[in-house]
């Protein structure tokens, strides 16, 4: 009987995304409750990333990602909020949007900002299925927009081609 070799499962990406997914849910409660960075850092690797809670098997995460969004965010967030805050509509700042959105926008400036070794088109695609576990589709419409559009000014030689 002849097999056929099978390719390895590259987890990488599942852990990629999974960083930036709890990475936003990390965001959005330090935003909403002012838990300190420590703290929150603590609680999502101790309690959250790769456990199993309330019967759901929540994916194991690329903890070096998972930390360096949630901490560059933060030390970052001066000058993420106003270029953010020039993105969107006149009239809906940065401030005034919801929490959850907020996080995502956050989380996507920083890595188009920071993460040269990430192609923005890939951070605008991330941050697009983030927003999509919880938000609707016009709030993740939103997301793309902006983000796109920070990825266009930021990383034009990425749009030539």
């Amino acid at each position: 009987m002849t097999t056929t070799p099978t390719k390895p499962v590259n987890h990488k990406p599942v852990r990629k995304s999974a960083a930036r997914l709890n990475a936003v849910q990390a965001l959005y409660q330090m935003d909403v409750a002012a838990t300190p960075l420590p703290d929150i850092l603590a609680q999502f690797e101790s309690h959250w990333i790769g456990r199993e809670i309330e019967g759901d098997e929540i994916a194991p995460a690329d903890l070096t990602l998972f930390r360096d969004i949630v901490g560059g965010v933060l030390r970052e967030q001066r000058s993420i909020d106003p270029e953010l805050d020039a993105a969107l509509v006149k009239g809906w700042p940065l401030k005034r949007i919801e929490a959850v959105l907020r996080a995502v926008l956050r989380a996507g400036a920083y890595e188009l900002g920071a993460r040269p070794d990430v192609p923005a088109r890939v951070v605008v695609a991330e941050y697009v299925n983030v927003a999509a576990a919880f938000l609707d589709r016009e709030e993740t419409g939103m997301v793309n927009a902006v983000l796109d559009g920070l990825a266009r000014d930021k990383r034009a030689d990425e749009f030539t081609t």
